[in-house]
C-alpha cells in the first residue's frame, strides 16, 4: 500500500504562525521535500524538530521526482513545504502532486498561511473575486503579451514581486492600466517591517524613485471599472423583475436577485413596483 504526500504550509515570515497540526506532520512524515533546505532547517530548528530533508526544487529533474514518488509507492508518508506559505502554488511542489495524482497516491493539505490571501485582505479594497498571477515573465515580449491580456480584468489583480524589479514592474502597470489605477504595496507581510502602502500607480511610481525598494512585495491593483454607461437603468431592472415574476417568482425573490445582479436596491425594486 502506498503511502501519503502532505502539502503542508508554513509560515510566511513570522515563525509563530504556525499550527498545531502543521507541527505534528512535519515531524511524522518519513522525509520532508523542501525547496530550500537551509530555509526549511530554521524553521525546523526553531521548534526543535528533526527530519529528513529531500531537495526538490524549480531546477530539480523529473528522475529526482521519480525518487520521491517511487518512495510513497513504497509506503513511506511524505511532506512537500515551500520557503514561506502554501507550496503547490507557483511552487516545485506542483511537480509532485500532477505526479501522485498519476501514481494514484493520495495527496493530502495540511492548510497555511499564503501570502496572497494575505495581502488581498490587507489591501483595502473591494474583493469579491481576484486573480493571482504570481510573477511577471521576464521578457519584454512575454510581459507585453501577459500585461495586454490582463488590461481589460475587471477582477483585482494580485502580483508578486523582488526588491530588485519593483520599479520596472511599477512602470510596466503604470503603462499598461494608467496612473490613476489604486494599487496597494504589501511588503514584508507578518515580518517585523511589515509595511502596506496605498496610493496610485502614478504615485507609486514617483515614491519608490526617492525611496529604495526593500523586502519581497506583493502587489494588489485593482481591476478596470466597468464604463458606468453600460450600468443598468430602473425601467430595465423593473423589466427583468417583470420577466422573473412572469415565470412564477414572487415579487419579493424577484427583486431580491435583480438588485443582486444590478446593484439596486431590493427594497428601491419593490417600492417602484408596487
Amino acid at each position: 500500500m502506498s503511502g501519503i504526500l502532505y502539502i503542508i504550509g508554513t509560515p510566511i515570515g513570522n515563525l509563530e504562525d504556525i499550527t498545531l497540526r502543521q507541527l505534528r506532520m512535519l515531524e511524522e512524515v518519513d522525509f520532508l521535500c523542501a525547496e530550500d533546505t537551509r530555509v526549511t532547517m530554521k524553521l525546523l530548528s526553531h521548534y526543535e524538530i528533526k527530519q529528513q530533508l529531500v531537495s526538490f526544487h524549480e531546477h530539480s529533474s523529473r528522475a529526482d521526482a521519480e525518487k520521491i514518488i517511487g518512495r510513497l509507492l513504497a509506503g513511506e508518508n511524505g511532506g512537500v513545504v515551500t520557503d514561506a506559505g502554501m507550496p503547490c502554488i507557483s511552487d516545485p511542489g506542483q511537480v509532485l502532486v500532477k505526479l501522485c495524482a498519476e501514481n494514484g497516491i493520495e495527496v493530502r493539505a495540511v492548510p497555511g498561511p499564503a501570502a496572497v490571501t494575505t495581502a488581498a485582505a490587507l489591501s483595502g479594497m473591494q474583493i469579491s473575486r481576484f486573480t493571482f498571477e504570481g510573477f511577471l515573465p521576464v521578457g519584454k515580449k512575454e510581459r507585453s503579451e501577459r500585461l495586454e491580456l490582463l488590461r481589460n480584468e475587471t477582477a483585482v489583480m494580485v502580483f508578486y514581486e523582488a526588491p530588485h524589479k519593483l520599479r520596472t514592474t511599477l512602470s510596466d502597470l503604470c503603462g499598461f492600466f494608467g496612473g490613476e489605477r489604486h494599487i496597494a504595496l504589501c511588503r514584508e507581510i507578518t515580518k517585523l517591517h511589515e509595511e502596506v502602502l496605498r496610493m496610485t500607480l502614478a504615485e507609486a511610481c514617483t515614491y519608490y524613485t526617492e525611496q529604495e525598494p526593500r523586502g519581497e512585495y506583493v502587489l494588489v491593483l485593482e481591476g478596470m471599472q466597468e464604463d458606468a454607461s453600460s450600468a443598468v437603468t430602473l425601467e430595465e431592472a423593473l423589466a427583468l423583475v417583470q420577466q422573473l415574476i412572469d415565470k412564477g417568482e414572487r415579487p419579493t425573490e424577484a427583486c431580491k436577485a435583480v438588485a443582486k445582479e444590478t446593484g439596486f436596491r431590493k427594497s428601491e425594486l419593490y417600492a417602484a413596483l408596487t
